[in-house]
């Protein structure tokens, strides 16, 4: 009965989501500077209802843009007539979702009826209630490693969930870890969920871990933005933002990686509130950011702060929002090096790594500037597979690679937290 009923609820999920019938994603190449101000000033004109996956920012970087069909003609004859090539990275959108779809449904179909945490579906997409029924059953299997607690709401009311992991002990040394800030990075939730029961697991197995955990906690919050998660199962899956209201107009949402009080409101973040990069009215207007920020302050002794994203597989670090190299950028760079060495060892998955404003472009208001500004060293920001074939809509079963070779670059940083607490 109650596989049923889950059958019925996720029919009516794919009937009442937004329909994106013969839209495409296009993958954009720029050849200099002057092609990238028209694509920036293509992607002003809102009647086009673009949707940049990656914007243009730089020549050496691709474009990925979701385009409605209803504008497929019009943009590729502004592409063609600027002598600005592109190819169709994903010609039917719908289609693409509809697969996922199906995949989901035949995940319910095998789902085990048993409920612990070593029959649960890890190469899966799972719903917000899923997980977060999930955590409270890694908490009951680990109730001396493991505990939840409410950081917030959303702004939608749902719970802010963080999942501690702790040895014991007051005021120990922290290392933060989020998962989807963004809603639509779904492969972030997944390898969060991942991580979870990958540290739950390993304590007492692993000696690097079990070290890490005997000196310092760690918290991860696996669902950071679950109005906008629950927003992409049952509306739009291709939503990325928040879903709070903007007072005079009809678009709603805020980009929480543009809300931090880090060069709040400079070059690229939006103004505009239909924007995706929307940065919000003002610094941690978001409640999503604003219960991050003050668990942060309050706790007062994280030594690393890592904030996962897809698409681009990229491992980030301070500054996005000036040039000016962060104080630390040597030891972080060798650090990042470390990681991605760490990363590809496995799948030989490519990274490209960096400072976020020399590696991919400029961006105020970011997580991990403000992070660092408040005197966390080791703040890093990665962006998980793929490279741009799939993008957000990444298979399912490509989540435990990608979850396996990330967990490789986060012990390396977390050792090294450990071993050079500063």
């Amino acid at each position: 009965m109650k596989g049923l009923l889950l059958l019925a609820a996720l029919f009516v999920a794919v009937f009442s989501q937004k329909l994106f019938v013969g839209d495409q994603v296009l993958r954009v190449t720029a050849k200099d500077e002057d092609q990238i101000t028209l694509l920036q000033e293509l992607s002003d004109l809102e009647d086009l209802q673009l949707e940049f996956w990656k914007e243009p920012r730089h020549p050496d970087l691709p474009i990925d843009v979701h385009v409605p069909f209803a504008s497929l003609q019009a943009v590729k004859v502004f592409l063609e007539s600027n002598s600005i090539s592109y190819t169709v990275m994903v010609k039917d959108l719908q289609q693409a979702l509809l697969d996922e779809e199906q995949h989901q449904m035949k995940r319910f179909r095998s789902m085990p009826q048993d409920h612990n945490t070593d029959s649960f579906v890890y190469s899966t997409y799972h719903t917000l209630d899923e997980i977060y029924g999930w955590m409270d059953t890694l908490v009951s299997e680990h109730p001396n490693l493991v505990s939840k607690i409410q950081i917030g709401q959303s702004f939608e009311g749902r719970p802010l969930y963080v999942l501690q992991f702790s040895t014991g002990g007051a005021d120990r040394p922290s290392i933060w870890i989020d998962t989807g800030i963004h809603s639509r990075e779904w492969v972030t939730q997944a390898s969060g969920v991942w991580f979870a029961k990958k540290i739950a697991t390993d304590y007492g197995r692993d000696a690097s871990l079990t070290s890490i955990l005997n000196k310092m906690d760690i918290f991860l919050e696996i669902v950071t933005n679950p109005d906008g998660y629950y927003f992409t199962h049952t509306s739009n899956r291709m939503w990325r933002k928040t879903r709070s209201t903007n007072p005079g107009s009809s678009c709603r949402g805020v980009d929480p990686n543009r809300n931090w009080d880090a060069g709040f409101g400079g070059a690229g973040a939006s103004s505009n509130p239909c924007s995706e990069t929307y940065r919000g009215p003002y610094a941690h207007s978001e409640s999503e950011v604003k219960s991050i920020v003050d668990f942060v302050q309050s706790h007062g002794n994280f030594k690393a702060f890592v904030s996962i994203h897809s698409y681009s597989q990229m491992l980030l670090y301070p500054y996005g929002y000036t040039r000016t190299p962060a104080r630390d950028q040597e030891e972080l760079h060798n650090v990042a090096t470390k990681a991605v060495t760490a990363l590809s060892s496995l799948y030989q998955t490519n990274y490209r790594y960096g400072s976020i404003i020399t590696t991919i472009y400029q961006a105020s208001g970011g997580t991990i500037d403000w992070t660092y500004n408040q005197g966390i060293k080791y703040s890093f920001t990665f962006e998980l597979r793929d490279s741009g074939r799939y993008g957000f809509l990444l298979p399912a079963n490509q989540i435990i690679p990608t979850a396996q070779e990330t967990w490789l670059a986060l012990m390396a940083i977390m050792e090294h937290a450990r071993d050079n607490p500063y």
